[in-house]
């Protein structure tokens, strides 16, 4: 297949550049995808959607504040950093702008003095390699300091910080969030317990790989970003337990999926692990583990729309996807969702 054929006419007017209140309270498009009906509902409506014994699979994984604005030593030069991943205690793999400022052995200041880096290595990609110096705990510090990685497309100003992480995130180390949960509240959370609908945990941190477009033709040749994993003792039981009882295992986000399909592709089944994933999902994919995925709208030609249309079938995405730009559904990070079955 090739990317052109993921392409759909997004008017600029349906990104949304705010979050709905209450979270719940999101257009919720439902699909069908043996058949393709589609049916309109709202994010709260899954407590009636969802059969007791279904179990969701959420990424708890806490978005960092990874944008560091601050300047060279020296010069004063404006430098922005922003974290990637993390390789050691003080060493991250960054993205920088301007990038002829950082060169290896170019040091920079932010917050005042709080945190210092120097730039040890330029990576192929263009990435950096930095060593960062502070007094006490990293992400306390970065706490005083970074500011939230917005997406490029939402230009809007973020008053709450907490807006842009799901109420149940925990485990710190993401560049962006997993959006399709910052629909849950923590009611809703409880209404879906009391009604026999299960929840289960895993964490991948999120990179902003996400974000880059595909720029191959053919989309067998797109290279996936990696990132890391880890999925409980606990989850493993949890997802086969409802197997083994007939319930449904739903993935909540593209990176719950993503890690669910990993394990199941690496091990043959889910069992407790951690590490390491550049799984790239499009269609043709045979699925392992998911019954079911909620999600949001996404981007044109994205890898995302992709694993989309190779869960739900191709023909059925496409025409969900038109459908909801007719129906003026909200789109990306803070917009509405889709529950596939």
């Amino acid at each position: 297949m090739h990317t052109s054929d993921f392409w759909f006419e997004l008017p600029e007017q349906l990104i949304a550049q705010t979050p709905i209140e209450p979270r719940d309270h999101s257009r919720l498009l439902c699909m069908d995808r043996r058949t393709g009906e589609c049916t309109h509902k709202h994010f709260y409506d899954l407590v009636e959607l969802l059969r007791p014994g279904d179990l969701l699979v959420m990424n708890d994984s806490r978005v960092i504040p990874a944008r560091l604005i601050g300047e060279k030593e020296g010069t004063g030069g404006a430098m922005e950093f922003l974290l990637l991943e993390q390789k050691s205690n003080d060493t991250w793999e960054i993205l920088v702008r301007p990038g002829r400022k950082a060169k290896p052995g170019a040091r920079f200041v932010f917050g005042a003095g709080l945190i210092h880096a120097e730039i040890l290595e330029v990576k192929p990609d263009g990435n950096r390699i930095a060593k960062f110096f502070f007094d006490g705990n990293f992400y306390e510090v970065l706490d005083r300091v970074g500011k939230m990685p917005l997406p490029p497309y939402i230009t809007a100003e973020l008053k709450d910080q907490e807006r842009y992480q799901t109420v149940y995130a925990k485990e710190r180390g993401s560049a962006a969030a997993p959006t399709a949960g910052l629909h849950f509240t923590p009611e809703l959370l409880e209404k879906l317990q009391q009604r026999g609908i299960n929840t289960a945990y895993v964490t991948l941190h999120v990179g902003l790989g996400t974000f880059r477009p595909v720029k191959v033709d053919e989309i067998t040749q797109h290279h996936m970003h990696t990132e890391r994993y880890y999925l409980s003792e606990e989850t493993a039981n949890l997802i086969n337990e409802t197997k083994a009882k007939g319930g449904r295992v739903f993935a909540v986000g593209t990176t719950s999926c993503r890690t669910l399909e990993s394990v199941a592709q690496k091990y043959g089944a889910i069992q407790p692990c951690s590490g390491e994933t550049d799984i790239f999902i499009y269609p043709g994919y045979q699925f392992r583990v998911l019954d079911g995925l909620i999600t949001n709208f996404h981007l044109p030609e994205s890898t995302l729309i992709m694993l989309v249309s190779a869960f739900a079938g191709y023909e059925h995405t496409m025409a969900a996807y038109r459908l909801a730009v007719e129906q003026q559904y909200r789109f990306f990070s803070f917009g509405d969702a889709m529950l596939i079955v």
